[in-house]
């Protein structure tokens, strides 16, 4: 029987020169990291910095160290695997605002990464530090839906998509980005944003017509916009996600779904963030390429994974720069400061009633009776005792400054229905608070929420006045329209140059000591 087919094959290859012998089956390991937001060292439990002591006995996760040798044993259990990330390697502790994306292009290129698309964070500091990290890795970097042409930096270099091979088996890759990165980041005002799901289906037609049929897209686009994207396109496979920070689990009921999301025949995955997983989905294909089988589980990055010698002293190395910085002790907590991300995205939280009080008593002088935060810009929470200076550049590393402004009530209702316009999909604009408080109904359309906002005046509560004019402080990236905040662009007598946030927040700590 194998030597008809034998024959059969030998025939036709001398009348059409080449036929390609169908493969049964193909099995593929996609290991997957997502937001890791330069956490090379280990963290808390709180997604902030982790002691030596704590780690020494056993209380830390994640870090670069681990994730290496994670990643090392998984490859040695599969045949066929890949390594990719979901954006947002950039920001996020002082390891980035002191290398950029230096370190980060290190770290990947050692841990050997395939690929990654380009989340939101990537743009911080402008396409030119983007171009600069993309120049140093040594694999493609990729964003399918935005238009590049007219930025000279990135022109010409960033891809929409990528074919890598596998055991002989061609892998089509598709980046996707967020369609708001412009009011998330600082893209600039060439690299012009669309819709990711028509921008998928086209790679994927492109990559189709070609012959690959085997398509993983990275998307740092969220778990919400991952089933849409799967739900309404032909040919995908698996999306591995991002942006959102959900954790998806088969054994867990602290998970926001299964691992796998099974969608219209796709496998969305993603695996939280910060380096706190590593995501392993193993897949299984026919020989048309039709996915078969799609089974996993984000694997913990805790004590039990030993770290790398190797990677943990080039950590260590470059951790020596940053020691005294991020060593100063500014104070005391008297107990933990929740600054979660499913907390300070949907309510008022312990971090942004921090935050917005530090920024009200450092511009109380100038007659400012309202703070603005958004919940996006809090990045981990602070545990009791001593708090260091890194641990506040943890909570707020964006080098955001103090911006002043005045605003008519009329306009900060609306600030406020922004603020609460998508709370739903956990996005980061929700509004944290201090001098104004508000009611919202998530029920309600988007613009229609908000309600009984009332201003402190006078030691009471006040309804507010659509006419009155207000002074008001927020952070530079909301005033200059961040986060959807449009509205205060164009706000009066604004003043944008303030202290960073951070060393804001420092200050009031340090002069509210045990706080």
């Amino acid at each position: 029987m194998k030597q008809m087919l034998l024959k059969g094959i030998l025939s036709a290859s001398v009348m059409t020169a080449f036929v390609s012998v169908p493969v049964l089956a193909y099995d593929l390991t996609i290991l997957h990291t997502n937001d890791f937001h330069a956490r090379f060292e280990p963290i808390s439990k709180y997604d902030s910095g982790c002691s030596a002591e704590s780690n020494a006995e056993g209380k830390c996760f994640g870090g670069s160290a681990r994730l290496y040798t994670a990643i090392n044993e998984s490859r040695g259990r599969s045949a066929n695997s890949i390594l990719v990330d979901g954006g947002d390697q950039f920001q996020g502790t002082l390891y980035y605002t002191y290398y950029k994306g230096q370190l980060a292009a290190e770290m990947m290129n050692s841990l050997g990464y395939d690929a990654m698309t380009v989340g939101n964070h990537e743009f911080d500091d402008g396409p030119e530090v983007l171009a600069g990290f993309m120049q140093a890795v040594h694999f493609p970097v990729l964003m399918s839906n935005a238009d590049v042409s007219l930025e000279p930096a990135l022109s010409k270099k960033l891809a929409k998509s990528a074919v890598i091979w596998r055991g002989g088996e061609a892998i089509g890759l598709i980046g996707v980005t967020p369609q708001n990165t412009d009011e998330l980041s600082s893209p600039g005002k060439f690299v012009k944003f669309s819709d990711p799901v028509a921008a998928v289906q086209s790679e994927v037609d492109s990559l189709t017509e070609r012959g690959i049929n085997k398509i993983v897209v990275l998307s740092h686009s969220g778990y919400h916009v991952d089933q849409k994207i799967a739900a309404n396109t032909t040919g995908v496979d698996v999306i591995v996600g991002g942006h959102s920070n959900t954790y998806l689990s088969n054994v867990s009921d602290r998970a926001a779904g299964p691992y796998p999301t099974m969608v219209n025949g796709v496998a969305v995955v993603q695996a939280y963030a910060y380096g706190k997983f590593l995501g392993e989905l193993n897949v299984s294909f026919d020989a048309q390429g039709n996915l078969t089988s799609a089974t996993g589980e984000p694997l913990i990055m805790d004590a039990g994974v030993e770290e790398d010698a190797m990677i943990k002293a080039h950590i260590g190395a470059a951790s020596e720069p940053l020691e005294t910085i991020r060593n100063t002790i500014v104070g005391q907590a008297k107990s933990a400061i929740d600054g979660s991300r499913e907390n300070c995205r949907a309510k008022a939280c312990e971090m942004g009633q921090l935050v917005t009080a530090a920024m009200l008593a450092k511009v109380a002088d100038q007659g400012v009776t309202i703070a603005l935060q958004n919940g996006g810009g809090l990045r981990a929470s602070l545990d009791a005792g001593d708090v260091t200076m890194g641990e506040v550049y943890t909570v707020l590393p964006f080098q955001n400054t103090l911006a002043t402004f005045e605003i008519d009530g009329a306009t900060l209702v609306a600030a406020l229905e922004n603020g609460v316009s998508k709370v739903e999909e956990g996005a980061g604009r929700f509004p944290q608070v201090a001098g104004i408080r508000f009611a919202f109904d998530a029920s309600k359309a988007a613009g229609e929420r908000v309600s009984d906002v009332e201003v402190a005046e006078g030691g009471s509560w006040v309804a507010i006045d659509s006419g009155k004019t207000y002074k008001a402080v927020t952070n530079n990236y909301v005033r200059n329209g961040g986060d959807g905040y449009k509205m205060l662009r164009n706000a009066k007598n604004a003043y944008d140059y303030g202290p960073d946030i951070a060393e804001v927040v420092a200050d009031y700590i340090a002069a509210n000591s045990p706080y």
